[in-house]
């Protein structure tokens, strides 16, 4: 399920977000699984994957008996903050206040579209934040794709009249 649109919404007094109607239409627990899992991020965010998506990307990191030590604390260190959220009847998750804490996320906040999870960030920073990220788009896809940044815009000066 390809995870998309912007979605502006409240975490109420108990910690629940709803996940968006259009998104719990398309859910299907063959697809999807039972479960969202949470994960909170260093950039301020909480990401929401499907639990067979996150599943899917933990299992590359199953490979080993024996990782090496870094594999090893990035294992303990993203597995220990991971959370299954499960939906309730209004298509609410909890989300743990840990995660609430380590992000300083406000009330209001916003579900961006990630492909493949959902990301809740601060709806004020995100407002303030979106003619830039927009515009600085196409140099992100060239250094996401390993090619060089486009060139800048050509601004030509219309001609002045005699």
């Amino acid at each position: 399920m390809n995870l998309t649109g912007t979605y502006e919404h409240t975490i109420d007094a108990k910690n629940r977000l709803a996940i968006p109607s259009d998104i719990r239409s398309q859910w299907s627990e063959t697809e999807c699984g039972r479960v969202w899992v949470a994960l909170p991020w260093p950039t301020g965010g909480i990401r929401l994957y499907t639990e067979r998506e996150f599943n899917t990307r933990a299992d590359q990191y199953r490979n080993s008996l024996t990782p090496s030590p870094d594999q090893a604390e990035l294992q303990v260190r993203l597995f220990s903050m991971a959370r299954r959220l499960e939906m309730d009847a209004a298509g609410r998750v909890r989300l743990p206040e840990e995660h609430l804490r380590l992000t300083a996320l406000p009330r209001e906040v916003v579900l961006l579209g990630a492909g493949e999870w959902l990301e809740v960030r601060a709806r004020d920073a995100w407002r303030a934040s979106v003619d830039d990220v927009f515009k600085s788009l196409p140099d992100l896809m060239a250094r996401a794709e390993g090619a060089p940044p486009p060139p800048p815009a050509l601004h030509l000066r219309p001609r002045q009249s005699s």
